[in-house]
């Protein structure tokens, strides 16, 4: 059932945003150039990789002509210009031993535009085609770096036994402003209960969050990061992370997991 939505809506969505996806690739091959979509190998259900899609939102080079992070041109652009909530742990993959200087240059390279298209989740917008492909689904957790995979612990690693999402239950719970412990927390909490009626409850609330980082801007990165610090892995091993997962997951049913006295969506 679940599938059936996501390819109808998928398919609607795409018909009717059609116009606005078209003038958003106009504006970035007029101010960025080519390419237009950032391609990155991404690890959906089961840990098998797909190739998914976004808006590029970085120059390939930082002005004056420095090449982006580690690598240089158009493949450093593939490397580094992750956007979204997990968009500069992509850069931090190929991240060169000053890490700082790194960020300085993801910094310089990111663009007015492309400071836009992430604040507006414009930029993700392509990944309606991995959706329509079944790469994806419209929730679930979102699809994060392959070099993580192995840095996982064995309950933070089954936030792959449900398909990647364009946006998720940790999205809508901080994004980039909570830990990644924070965020995979909310996603194992997800896997354990997930329904058709939590899935609408986490598109509304993504649109009445997109309304409020456009205002805010919060939650869009970290401090002193164009996106997220990159995941290191948990700095407790063993079984120790699993169980703090679980807690924080608990803890999501009773506290930050549940709509604010506010009246989110």
């Amino acid at each position: 059932m679940k599938r059936l939505l996501d390819t109808s809506l998928a398919f609607v969505a795409l018909v009717a945003l059609g116009p606005l996806l078209c003038a958003t690739a106009l504006l970035v091959r007029l101010i960025l150039g080519r390419p237009v979509f950032f391609l990155q190998e991404r690890p959906g259900v089961g840990g098998k990789t797909f190739r998914l899609y976004k808006f590029r939102t970085m120059r390939l080079s930082a002005p004056g002509g420095a090449a982006g992070g580690a690598t240089g041109g158009a493949a450093g652009d593939r490397a580094l210009a992750g956007t979204g909530a997990e968009g500069a742990a992509a850069a931090g993959a190929a991240t060169p031993p000053d890490a700082r200087d790194a960020v300085a240059t993801d910094a310089a390279r990111l663009t007015g535009l492309g400071r836009f298209l992430r604040r507006v989740s414009l930029d993700e917008l392509p990944q309606l085609f991995n959706i329509l492909k079944g790469d994806m689904s419209f929730v679930g957790p979102r699809p994060l770096l392959v070099e993580y995979l192995p840095l996982y612990t064995e309950e933070q690693a089954r936030r792959h036994e449900v398909l990647p999402g364009l946006t998720g239950w940790a999205q809508v719970n901080g994004r980039n402003a909570a830990t990644w412990e924070e965020k995979f927390a909310l996603d194992v909490w997800y896997v354990d209960n997930r329904t058709l009626w939590l899935d609408a409850r986490i598109v509304g609330r993504t649109f009445v969050q997109v309304i409020r980082t456009m205002a805010s801007g919060h939650g869009v990165s970290q401090p002193g990061q164009v996106t997220a610090a990159p995941f290191a892995g948990s700095a407790t091993g063993g079984a120790a992370p699993g169980a703090a997962a679980a807690q924080a997951a608990t803890g999501a049913t009773t506290g930050a997991a549940q709509p604010p006295a506010g009246g989110a969506v």
